[in-house]
């Protein structure tokens, strides 16, 4: 078929067969089939999706239209997925983790999307880290170090980044097949042998309801494993911020506080229970409980601390410099009551205000601005308190707090608390 034939049967809720698939792909990253025409076939699967074999096939010709990494024998290779969200800095501490705990990560990462922050984003406010590196000095950071983490290179499943920059300006990123083919094209190309996948939900999330969130979980479940690769989703809560600081710098001295065993109890929480994850999916741990506490004992060490600095120096960062950070501005409560609720949103929508992220493609982004939260759901506070702390400069001060504190609503007590791991899938 052509390309207006394999439209217009999809379209029309035909499935496609794997060489029509194939051909689109190839053609589109070699420059063959227009930006118009992969649009329209975006549009078609957004509104009639994708078989199961139909999203395999598109995963393996999005992987294929790139190189893929090839490991000699060593440790494990394995990495974790973010769907993102406000405050998640977790592959920071993470990745030196699981490093010391015996397994190698080559984790390819990306820059910030909409309110959520973007980890490459988070680790240039280190002094000096390069994060555009070479597919070959990747893969020795991670035979010398035990991690790295990088951008992708235009090596690296280059269908999906042109297909994906077009979903962005055609509404079409919110697709599961897309997003599946999108994520695992590029992760399967670092040659894993295990990944866990956190997805998140909330109204800091881009799945807002949890029936989205897990049934992009499940995709991606079937699909990783369909290829080979052992996989398992958490699925996370994100109706309120990861930790405490979100933005760039403020999140990496989180990051780091992790790792000296001092970082607030969600974000430790979650990082040892991936961590532990992974050991027991690759054989280093005869279960959860041993393999959270292998992560925690690597912490308590000191030794994961160490591989974050060897790991920020190998990729010629300098950890110990101090990383910029705007003046502080208090919020102080206007009410008695209790905090109903938190939009995470919002606060990611106020760093992107203050700077610290893009409202346009290719925006300088300002590591210094952030929020520190001083305040939980469930708490109970009294009009005058602290709470949050936001670093910025004096012209978006007026914007970031009224977001701030908009975000953070003061009433009655909330009813529950949705727990952070709300289901696992695989």
């Amino acid at each position: 078929m052509n390309p207006a034939q394999i439209i217009v049967a999809k379209r029309d809720g035909k499935e496609l067969e794997d060489k029509d698939i194939e051909w689109l792909i190839d053609g589109y990253a070699r420059d063959e089939i227009k930006n118009e025409q992969m649009a329209a076939f975006a549009m078609a699967v957004y509104f009639r999706g994708m078989s199961h074999r139909e999203t395999v096939c598109l995963t393996r010709a999005m992987l294929h239209s790139g190189v893929t990494m090839n490991w000699a024998a060593g440790p494990p290779k394995v990495d974790k997925h973010s769907t993102g969200g406000i405050g998640d800095k977790i592959s920071i501490p993470l990745a030196p983790l699981l490093a010391v705990c015996g397994l190698a990560v080559p984790m390819i990462s990306g820059r910030g999307l909409g309110t959520t922050g973007g980890t490459i984003d988070k680790l240039e406010s280190i002094p000096g880290l390069r994060t555009d590196l070479s597919l070959e000095e990747i893969q020795r950071t991670v035979e010398q170090v035990g991690c790295v983490i990088a951008a992708a290179t235009n090596q690296i499943a280059p269908a999906d980044k042109k297909f994906y920059a077009l979903r962005d300006v055609t509404g079409t990123v919110p697709s599961i097949p897309l997003i599946t083919a999108s994520i695992l094209s590029k992760k399967m190309a670092e040659g894993l042998d295990a990944l866990i996948l956190d997805v998140k939900w909330g109204n800091g999330a881009f799945m807002k309801t949890l029936d989205q969130a897990e049934a992009l979980a499940q995709s991606l479940v079937r699909t990783a494993r369909e290829m080979g690769v052992q996989v398992k989703a958490l699925i996370t809560d994100m109706n309120r911020p990861l930790g405490k600081m979100i933005g760039n710098s403020v999140e990496i001295d989180e990051s780091v506080d992790v790792l000296l065993g001092t970082g607030p109890a969600d974000v430790v929480e979650l990082t040892n229970r991936l961590c532990g994850e992974l050991l027991v999916m690759c054989g280093k741990a005869a279960d959860l409980h041993s393999g959270i506490q292998q992560a925690a004992e690597a912490i308590a060490s000191g030794r994961a601390s160490a591989k974050l600095e060897e790991m920020v120096a190998a990729q010629q960062g300098n950890l110990h410099q101090e990383r910029p950070r705007a003046n502080a501005s208090p919020v102080f409560a206007k009410s008695d009551g209790y905090i109903a609720s938190i939009d995470a949103d919002r606060l990611g929508l106020a760093v992107i205000e203050m700077g610290g992220g893009r409202k346009f493609l290719g925006q300088t982004i300002d590591h210094a601005v952030g929020i520190e939260m001083k305040c939980d759901v469930g708490d109970q506070v009294r009009a005058g308190d602290l709470l949050a702390t936001i670093f910025t400069r004096e012209t978006t001060r007026g914007i970031a707090e009224h977001l701030v504190r908009t975000a953070i609503a003061i009433g009655p007590p909330p009813e529950s608390r949705y727990p952070l791991i709300q289901k696992v899938i695989g």
